[in-house]
């Protein structure tokens, strides 16, 4: 009997201590999706999270899946330092925006085409938190932004700011030439006298 209480309790430490390996892993944050006019420059933002201090053998790993779910590609890898990738699709197109004592591990993608529509994957390793989220970035590359909400608020706001400019400057001239008036009139009035 002695063994089996033996084996059970050997069970739920291995049980516990697996859940906490799992806890400690890194968490990486990243925008869901992220929509970028066709021709100009995009940061993908991605951040993390450790139970470890930042390693020296910290390594990032950003891909690329295009939407016509063809092959995964290579977009970026750190290690140490940044390394662009040596051919493809964004040889020449990305550069490291990260800051890693910041846990920002960000890329830049140059001149992006509708080719680049799809998502990108971030994942970080810090030595010992190996295991972790992958953060994904889905990139939508438009022709020309859309009209939306933001914008509409945005210019409703400013137009409410310069409505407000001009009544208060109409506000303080009539105050003005009401008591240059009444000035007038009170010089006038002693002058009469």
């Amino acid at each position: 009997m002695r063994g089996r209480t033996w084996l059970g309790a050997a069970l739920v430490l291995g049980a516990q201590l697996r859940a906490l390996w799992l806890a400690a892993a890194v968490e990486v944050h990243t925008a869901k999706e992220v929509v970028a006019v066709n021709g100009t420059n995009q940061r993908l933002k991605c951040t993390f999270s450790s139970s470890s201090p930042v390693s020296q053998q910290l390594s990032v790993s950003w891909n690329f899946q295009p939407e016509d779910l063809s092959s995964h590609e290579p977009v970026f890898y750190y290690l140490k330092e940044p390394y662009k990738p040596p051919s493809g699709r964004f040889k020449e197109r990305v550069t490291w925006d990260g800051n890693i004592e910041r846990n920002d591990v960000s890329i830049i993608i140059w001149n992006l085409q509708p080719s680049d529509n799809g998502t990108f994957t971030c994942q970080v390793t810090n030595w010992p938190d190996v295991y972790g989220t992958i953060g994904e970035v889905r990139l939508r590359v438009v022709q020309k932004v859309n009209f939306s909400e933001i914008h509409f608020l945005a210019v409703a706001i400013g137009s409410a700011s310069v409505l407000m400019v001009i009544v208060v400057t109409a506000v303080i001239i009539c105050r003005q030439r009401r008591r240059r008036a009444r000035d007038k009139r009170l010089e006038v009035a002693d002058t009469e006298r």
